[in-house]
């Protein structure tokens, strides 16, 4: 589809302006800006939670709620810079071998028991444990040894030197210390140190949180948080407008616009809050064959998918990369929809017009995901291919794609990988915990690797950047967009300019307060 003709048949084009700053933005307040304490907060939770255990989730969303339950042994401040959490100082040796982390004392789980080097020990072998299932194993592949001295201090023996090891502890749950010995509850009743505490979920519906008296930074302004899990966009707008719900996340984009210009409500904007790629399966022919992927990568005109899937509340890109990161590939550009191009890669592959067929599998959890899928599915019609689409609930999405990796073509988005090592290695090395694609290059496992043991952080940019062309020039995924990261909520809510996570992903709820 030409891009005139889509413009002019789409109405899904008048939607608000392309983000290019610093976020977030915020509305005018209505509250007092003076935190009150108590009050129940709602909160539209825009996907289900799955999994519970933060050491083995794989989803954002789920992540999302429990980073409230949780804290890790060292996070980041908003310029990324790993700083103390759970340990008050860390330091490293000089041939990057020796981590040593010096704990706060008198740190409280939910459980009442106090916080001790037993407790970090268990979880990071738990994490390394292939038996466990964490999605973060890998972090711990070149821990030799931990040792527990005393009850406060932890020390970390490498068998070689892991660059980013501190950074990979700060983000995704992979520094998230759980009570020692209690990995096998953590999945249905998840036990933390943090600013909430855990009371009850209803699969699908609801979560209940409440406020935990003896957190170690002082205990939040609201007494408990009800998150609703309330997937359809207009379902969660109607919420928020009846005062059912305080807060929503993921504005319905089409509605943005519309919301900002409400003096009843606060909007929240950031960039990005995620990104997205097509994804194959390089397990299967022909996807294993990068002449197709290049091939279906010249038939999408991404500047039109934004604006058509997205309503503009997103920006086309190439390198999935943080935009503000050093890693960011600046020099890659998306390729332009060539159809003569696509037509001939495909003959070269060996297929001719109508030759090629496959299912296309998108799930209902990301409307904008259904209405790329749609708009792309008339592409590949005119490019010659025969595709069908199949939409899926996040359950089975996450059953059939991401578990069973039984699909063809699917589409995802990745939240918080500021990280490279936990973007590139995750993602494309072949051992990675997120390589839901089977992507199995010996070009790239191997930058992946040297890139993690290199220290001088210049030339593990150059090797990240390195990285991301060969991802390009295979197009081993096909990069498509960041979008924009939206929330709405009620004049009394206040501290909304601080629940947003320097990652763009997490919201922290203790800062949050209900003034009445």
């Amino acid at each position: 589809m030409k891009r005139r003709d889509f413009i002019r048949h789409s109405s899904a084009l008048t939607g608000g302006a392309l983000l290019l700053g610093a976020m977030p933005t915020l509305g005018a307040y209505a509250q007092s800006g003076t935190p009150t304490k108590g009050g129940t907060l709602i909160w539209g939770h825009s996907e289900t939670t799955q999994n519970l255990d933060m050491h083995q989730t794989g989803t954002a969303s789920t992540s999302r709620l429990l980073e409230n339950i949780h804290d890790a042994i060292v996070t980041v401040d908003s310029d990324f810079n790993i700083v103390p959490s759970l340990a008050e100082s860390f330091d490293v040796s000089e041939d990057g071998l020796t981590y040593t982390f010096r704990l706060r004392p008198n740190v409280k789980f939910h459980t009442g028991t106090t916080l001790s080097s037993a407790d970090v020990k268990y979880s990071f072998e738990r994490v390394k444990d292939p038996k466990t299932g964490a999605v973060n194993f890998e972090v711990f592949n070149d821990v030799a040894e931990i040792l527990t001295p005393d009850d406060l201090t932890v020390i970390v023996k490498m068998s070689q030197p892991n660059a980013p090891f501190l950074a990979r502890l700060a983000e995704n749950g992979a520094g998230v210390i759980i009570p020692d010995g209690s990995g096998d509850t953590q999945g249905e009743h998840p036990v933390g140190v943090g600013p909430f505490e855990f009371v009850s979920r209803e699969f699908g519906n609801e979560v209940e949180l409440v406020r935990f008296a003896d957190y170690w930074q002082g205990p939040a302004h609201l007494d408990k948080i009800i998150s609703r899990e309330v997937t359809e966009p207009t379902v969660r707008l109607t919420g928020l407008r009846t005062g059912e719900m305080h807060i929503i996340n993921d504005i319905p984009l089409d509605r943005v616009t519309e919301l900002e210009a409400d003096s009843n409500f606060q909007v929240s904007k950031w960039f990005p809050l995620s990104w997205a790629f097509l994804n194959f399966n390089h397990k299967r022919a022909p996807f294993n064959d990068a002449r197709v992927r290049l091939a279906i990568d010249h038939m999408i005109d991404k500047e039109v998918l934004v604006q058509g899937a997205l309503w503009g509340q997103g920006e086309v890109t190439a390198s999935p990369s943080f935009p503000s990161s050093a890693s960011f590939n600046k020099d890659l550009s998306v390729r332009p929809q060539n159809f003569d191009e696509a037509r001939r890669l495909l003959q070269e592959a060996g297929f001719g017009p109508g030759e090629l067929e496959f299912v296309f599998k998108v799930t209902t959890n990301y409307p904008w995901h259904v209405e790329a899928s749609q708009i792309m599915l008339e592409w590949f019609r005119e490019g010659g291919l025969n595709v069908s689409v199949q939409q899926l609930t996040w359950s089975d999405w996450l059953s059939q794609c991401w578990v069973d990796r039984d699909y063809d073509v699917t589409m995802m988005n990745f939240f918080t990988l500021w990280e490279p090592d936990f973007l590139y290695y995750s993602l494309w090395h072949s051992t990675g915990a997120f390589n839901y694609r089977n992507v199995n290059d010996p070009v790239v496992d191997e930058l992946a690797q040297r890139a993690r043991v290199t220290v001088d952080p210049a030339e593990r940019t150059k090797i990240y950047h390195e990285l991301q062309q060969r991802v390009y020039d295979e197009a081993l995924d096909v990069v498509l967009w960041f979008r924009n990261g939206t929330l709405a909520a009620q004049n009394n809510v206040g501290g909304l300019d601080k629940l947003v996570h320097p990652n763009g992903s997490n919201l922290e709820f203790r800062h949050l307060w209900l003034d009445t």
